[in-house]
């Protein structure tokens, strides 16, 4: 039986440290994109945009209760969701 091997971290992957300002994401280089796209979406209807990103933040907080309510103690360790941001 040979020993295990012991898998080495790929340094294309580094350790997610988020966010860090020092090191953007390289998937969204300009942040500025995506509010251009988001505008873009809805035809630059700014009002459009607003209510669709607004409807999309009380879906996923809605999505967030269930799951808490769903999911045991025992399963997530201990943790439990954060409704409100971090200050950065």
């Amino acid at each position: 039986m040979q020993p295990a091997k012991i898998p080495k971290p790929d340094p294309a992957w580094p350790d997610p440290v988020w966010p860090d300002p020092a090191r953007p994401d390289p998937a969204w280089p300009d942040p500025a994109w995506e509010v251009e796209a988001v505008l873009a979406w809805h035809d630059d209807n700014a009002k459009a945009a607003i209510r669709s990103l607004l409807d999309d933040c009380k879906h996923l907080r809605q999505q967030l209760a269930l799951a808490e309510r769903a999911m045991s103690r025992g399963m997530t360790r201990g943790w439990t969701p954060r409704y409100k941001r971090d200050a950065l």
